[in-house]
């Protein structure tokens, strides 16, 4: 394939999911028909179907990308922290930020564990949750086996509190008391 046609594909393949995204956020999965995607993305329906299976593999292109999106500006937000806690406390602030992108909670939070159901868990360990696991290492050191069901606790008490943020929750609230779990489970951990 030369170049050319490369560009061509990633294109499409962008213009598809950018279109698919808006109107997944504005209409949600199931009243989002594919005729109104290849309008939206003003490709052809052959298009579509030549990139994507169907519209649940299009939807999990939109849910990588937007877990992606997420994990990138965790990692980027805690990259320069001085201490574990520090980074965890960074990449809790990042989460929170990059989950107030138009749309994003309900896409990966809402609407992802609906409609991929397994994968949806899938994806967000290899992003955003993998992030959180190697914080929590590097802080609770002592966890041992109880390091994955920590990460698994927390990851799911960081998703609630962005919805709840999301609904007008108070965000520094949902901070302080993210900084209070990491801090009790820390002591408790020590002794």
């Amino acid at each position: 394939m030369s170049r050319t046609n490369r560009e061509r594909t990633e294109q499409t393949q962008q213009a598809l999911i950018a279109a698919a995204r808006r109107l997944f956020v504005d209409k949600g999965y199931a009243e989002t028909a594919t005729p109104d995607i290849v309008s939206a993305a003003g490709v052809t329906r052959g298009a579509l179907y030549h990139h994507f299976e169907d519209k649940r593999a299009l939807f999990r292109a939109v849910i990588e990308q937007e877990a992606e999106k997420v994990a990138e500006e965790i990692e980027s937000r805690s990259a320069d922290a001085q201490s574990p806690r520090d980074a965890l406390l960074s990449g809790a602030s990042a989460y929170f930020d990059a989950m107030a992108a138009e749309g994003r909670t309900r896409l990966l939070l809402l609407e992802a564990p609906a409609v991929l159901g397994a994968e949806a868990s899938a994806i967000d360990r290899e992003n955003a949750e993998e992030s959180l696991r190697r914080g929590l290492a590097a802080m609770l050191p002592a966890a041992g086996a109880q390091l994955g069901p920590l990460t698994s606790l927390l990851s799911a008490a960081f998703d609630r509190a962005a919805i709840e943020i999301e609904q007008g929750g108070v965000r520094k609230d949902y901070e302080r008391a993210i900084a209070s779990l990491l801090d009790g489970l820390a002591d408790h951990l020590r002794r």
